[in-house]
């Protein structure tokens, strides 16, 4: 049972914003929280929409996460390496990672447990051998761990930032310089909770280096490496300096014509130490059709204009 009293500088806010901001939670679960009837204030239930006094006094009952079954699915997905302690996978664009509340089917880790008789347990029941994460649709490179040694091998160098990948982005406009680098800090959006955003309160510092591979007239290709691993980095630096990646749905233009589903963005190279042999190596993920189409409408737009 969590409780927070209400202080003057947060009176007459709603319920719900106020439990959002307290507890770091999302606002449709906060809001699902008082629906279900685990909010009180005063003694009496909660309205999500109900204004603040100061003083009050709210309580919240966070019920215990249910036990949730992930079945191995026979899900066609390419592997670029695999030995007794790793597996690296080249993900397709559209397939979500792990598995989330409501979606418990259809996702790498599905594919992973029909694919391996063993997967690390460190992340836990949900997301076996998940060391990092791509965006469902970003494709590409991305390792997973079969045992909780490899596990602590592989997120200590995630961690450390000396794991290094490159992505490829298609990017709106035409960017002048060759190189750059991007430093700006990221955090949740403050209206928007699904988003993030370069933000200077409750935010990371985070860092982008990236380079001009090919100009189109109207969009660049552009290869970037990461000093951080924020969330939706890339995508969000590119779009605050007003140059968004092609087609995406979160930070770029509404209307966009390109052949592609989700933005397009591929983890291109993954280089990193084997966490028990301690062996160099290096892996790429070719450039899926749909980004490759991608660069081939880009010329085309530049010729029809």
């Amino acid at each position: 049972m969590n409780e927070y009293i209400v202080t003057d500088e947060h009176e007459n806010q709603r319920l719900d914003v106020f439990l959002a901001s307290q507890m770091k939670g999302s606002r449709s679960y906060i809001q699902n929280l008082i629906k279900s009837g685990h909010v009180t204030v005063n003694g009496k239930l909660g309205k999500a929409n109900a204004k603040l006094s100061q003083g009050s006094a709210i309580l919240v009952e966070v019920p215990e996460p249910e036990s949730v079954e992930v079945l191995p699915e026979d899900i066609p997905v390419e592997y670029l390496y695999e030995d007794h302690d790793i597996i690296i996978i080249n993900k397709p664009r559209g397939m979500v990672v792990h598995p989330a509340v409501g979606n418990y089917s259809g996702t790498l880790v599905n594919a992973l447990l029909y694919h391996c008789k063993d997967l690390s347990g460190i992340n836990g029941e949900i997301r076996p051998g998940i060391v990092h994460r791509l965006d469902k649709d970003t494709s590409g490179v991305m390792m997973a761990a079969k045992n909780d040694a490899a596990h602590v091998g592989l997120a200590e160098q995630v961690k450390e930032h000396s794991a290094k990948r490159k992505y490829l982005a298609i990017v709106q406009g035409n960017i002048v310089e060759e190189k750059g680098i991007i430093k700006a800090p990221i955090g949740r959006h403050p209206k928007e909770r699904m988003k993030m955003a370069v933000v200077f309160e409750n935010s990371k510092d985070a860092v982008t280096h990236f380079s001009v591979l090919e100009r189109y007239g109207y969009h660049t290709l552009v290869e970037c490496t990461l000093e951080t691993g924020r969330t939706h980095q890339i995508r969000v630096h590119f779009a605050h300096i007003g140059h968004p990646v092609v087609n995406d749905p979160f930070y770029g233009y509404r209307r966009m014509d390109f052949p592609i589903e989700g933005q397009a963005l591929h983890s291109y190279t993954l280089d990193v130490v084997h966490p028990i042999t301690n062996e160099p190596m290096h892996f790429e993920a070719p450039i899926p059709k749909d980004f490759q189409n991608c660069i081939t409408f880009a010329k085309e737009y530049r010729r029809g204009k």
